[in-house]
């Protein structure tokens, strides 16, 4: 069995071949153009790019292999407008576009109860506001559909349903099974507008005909986003299981069987494939906010836990393990030099991760170790080992963890007769596991209480 995983990212596409037994068999990427931004809040790129970038990418992995399925995954909530052939006839606009912003304000009332029952929020660049503001600026299309809508139609040759995960900040409701209707119903926005949606690993159809170096009949499956994808890749796919992606962000997502809701709304759940749920969030704190020549200040921090506490807020604003729009970044105490600070920071990010796992566990969460870490951070063995000795679990680095590994085991799990969950049984686990180190427990824990003193001192953990 071979399959493919198609990601179309901001930046670019990457595609994976993947053998039965996890081996990358071929990979290839091919880079788009930068979105267009302006200060006003727009964000918008134009959508023939994409099927050229994956035409080219799925081409070069899947010569001289046949193929039996290609799943998409792409960035969550980046949107366009369809004529009725399925061409667009908008710019898309992208996840961080602003434009719907005053619709969102709308549609946070009007769908109150049902965002509560859901657990999550409508944000001001939801994709369901720009849907209501693509109709009210193209009132003569057809309809919207979601980037792996569109490629997806390419290699059908007709239109298809989309995702429950992709769809989730558009209005889709996946508790429910439905799009929040008498939200549209009240901004104006035609039923006829919103595809239809199925689970993830469904079948939206297969190649009409050859195409891309894909044979005809291979089998096109629906994807999730890029964050459910990357978080698949690393293992956590069953309820327990959670990953720790500590790239420029940390973000943490993990299974649980059921909708577990977040009063707070610093975390949300997608749905998962197989009907089980998907909480996590990300915070603004990461190694965006741990810089400089990493491998020589990760030498200097070796020598021992830092006497100084750091919260490496890369940006104003905290998200996730608390919600709070006026957060800063600060430093306890003076450092005795740069090895010192780069410490406290790798320390910093460590006790957010903490915090984050004992706000899941506060909400009922099961977290089972080990905590699967991927990621650019995760790279470094010093901060896996501060990661684990500050959470208490032990750490097992993931090898593949990217989106479009992840599409390709959705795609795998669409023709495997135990799912999801039997593609990744045959997966290797990766790394070994680095435990907690004892001789820094108790400096750690001492370090971890002044940093969650501090927040509560500032007002903004409860």
């Amino acid at each position: 069995m071979t399959v493919v995983g198609i990601d179309v990212a901001t930046a670019g596409v990457r595609a994976f071949a993947v053998a039965d037994d996890g081996r990358v068999l071929a990979r290839a990427s091919e880079s788009l153009p930068a979105p267009v931004r302006s200060e006003d809040g727009c964000s918008e790129q134009d959508a023939s790019t994409w099927w050229p970038a994956v035409e080219s990418v799925v081409r070069q992995v899947s010569e001289g292999l046949s193929v039996q399925a290609v799943a998409v995954s792409a960035t969550s909530g980046t949107i366009v407008a369809v004529d009725e052939r399925g061409e667009p006839v908008s710019p898309a606009l992208m996840y961080d576009d602003r434009r719907g912003a005053p619709y969102n304000t709308k549609a946070a009332e009007l769908g109150g109860e049902r965002w509560r029952a859901l657990g999550m929020s409508v944000s001001p660049t939801a994709a369901l506001g720009r849907i209501a503001w693509l109709h009210s600026a193209f009132p003569d299309a057809a309809g919207i559909v979601h980037t792996p809508d569109l490629i997806c139609a390419r290699l059908t040759g007709a239109a298809v349903a989309t995702d429950w995960s992709h769809a989730l900040k558009s209005g889709y409701d996946p508790r429910a099974g439905e799009w929040a209707f008498e939200v549209f119903d009240a901004l104006g926005v035609p039923r006829s507008w919103l595809p239809e949606v199925v689970a993830p690993t469904a079948a939206l159809g297969e190649v009409s005909r050859p195409v891309a170096g894909l044979p005809a009949g291979c089998r096109v499956v629906a994807g999730m986003t890029d964050g459910c994808a990357g978080q698949l890749a690393t293992g956590a796919v069953l309820p327990g299981t959670f990953a720790g992606i500590l790239g420029t962000t940390y973000v943490l997502k993990g299974v649980t069987e059921q909708l577990v809701p977040d009063p707070s709304g610093a975390m949300y759940s997608h749905r998962h494939p197989d009907g089980w749920w998907l909480p996590g969030g990300a915070s603004n704190t990461g190694g965006e906010g741990v810089t400089g020549d990493l491998a020589r200040l990760d030498e200097l921090a070796a020598r021992g836990p830092a006497k100084v506490v750091a919260y490496p807020l890369a940006r104003s604003g905290e998200r996730f393990p608390f919600v709070t729009p006026d957060a800063r970044g600060f430093v306890l105490g003076t450092p005795a030099d740069e090895g010192e600070l780069h410490r406290a920071r790798l320390e910093g990010v460590a006790f957010v991760e903490r915090l984050a796992l004992e706000h899941l566990r506060g909400l009922g969460v099961e977290v089972r170790g080990p905590l699967l870490a991927a990621g650019g951070g995760s790279k470094s063995p010093l901060w896996i080992k501060i990661r684990a000795t500050v959470t208490g679990l032990g750490l097992r680095a993931s090898p593949r963890a990217e989106t479009a590994y992840g599409a390709a085991l959705l795609a795998a799990a669409a023709i495997t007769p135990g799912g999801l969950a039997e593609v990744s049984a045959r997966l290797p686990e990766g790394g070994t596991v680095v435990d907690p180190d004892p001789t820094e427990t108790e400096a750690l824990e001492e370090s971890y209480q002044r940093f969650v003193a501090e927040l509560r001192g500032r007002g903004w953990l409860a």
